[in-house]
Parts: C-alpha cells; structure tokens; sequence
C-alpha cells in the first residue's frame, strides 16, 4: 500500500464546555499541526496516489477556514467539547468529501495540540 503524507501548521482558540478545566475554559490559543495521509493500493498513469496541487490547495483552503479563529463558534462544533478527537474527526468530514482519486482507499487525519499531544482519525474512502 502507499502512502502520502502533507502537513500544515495553523494557529486557532478554542474553550472547553462541559466540565471544569480552568483556564482551559476560556478562551485560548494553540498551535495546531494537521498531518493528512492518504493510502492508496496503486498509482495513477502518472505514478501519483494523488494530485498533490489539487491536495495542497485543498489543506490550504481547509487550514484558512479555521485559522486565527475560535473553533465553537463553528457550527460543526455545537453542543460539543471542541476537543482535538473531535477536531480530527470534522476535518476528516471535510476532507474526504473530496478526494479526487479513485485509488485513494483510506485517510488519517493527525492532529498535533501544541507540541505536547495528538489525536487522530482514520476512514475508509
């Protein structure tokens, strides 16, 4: 199987809802690193798993929405702890509603909190 992993960094806030965590309940930044890798069983005529200009703009696009900005205030994330599991998830919702490669089998979306801790979220395509 092959691989091909993109990253982008990106600063956003957020405050947790449901629980006490101090401070962690006010608003605040962090610095966010996305890793996207995409599986694929085989290459295209041109020996890609995929086109990486179409993918680049693509995390580029998706990066911009969420950048310098407070994650509740997205829809996505109403009545939930914007916690980084389910950041993970909702960029994997985003991303793989267009992947425009029939090869593609799988993606993970790795989600790095700062430098101290990462989630992920895998799916089949």
């Amino acid at each position: 199987m092959y691989k091909l992993c993109l990253h982008r960094d990106f600063i956003a806030s957020h405050f947790l809802i449901g629980g006490d965590w101090g401070n962690e309940n006010f608003p605040h930044p962090h610095h966010y690193t996305l890793e996207v890798l995409l599986h694929g069983d085989a290459l295209d005529r041109h020996g890609y798993l995929v086109d990486i200009v179409e993918l680049e703009a693509r995390l580029d696009e998706l990066v911009g929405l969420f950048r310098h900005k407070t994650l509740n205030d997205f829809p996505e994330f109403d009545g939930l702890n914007p916690s980084l599991e389910h950041f993970c998830r909702i960029v994997w919702e985003k991303l793989s509603r267009h992947p425009n490669a029939p090869n593609l089998r799988a993606l993970e979306i790795k989600l790095w909190e700062d430098d101290l801790a990462w989630a992920s979220y895998t799916g089949q395509l």
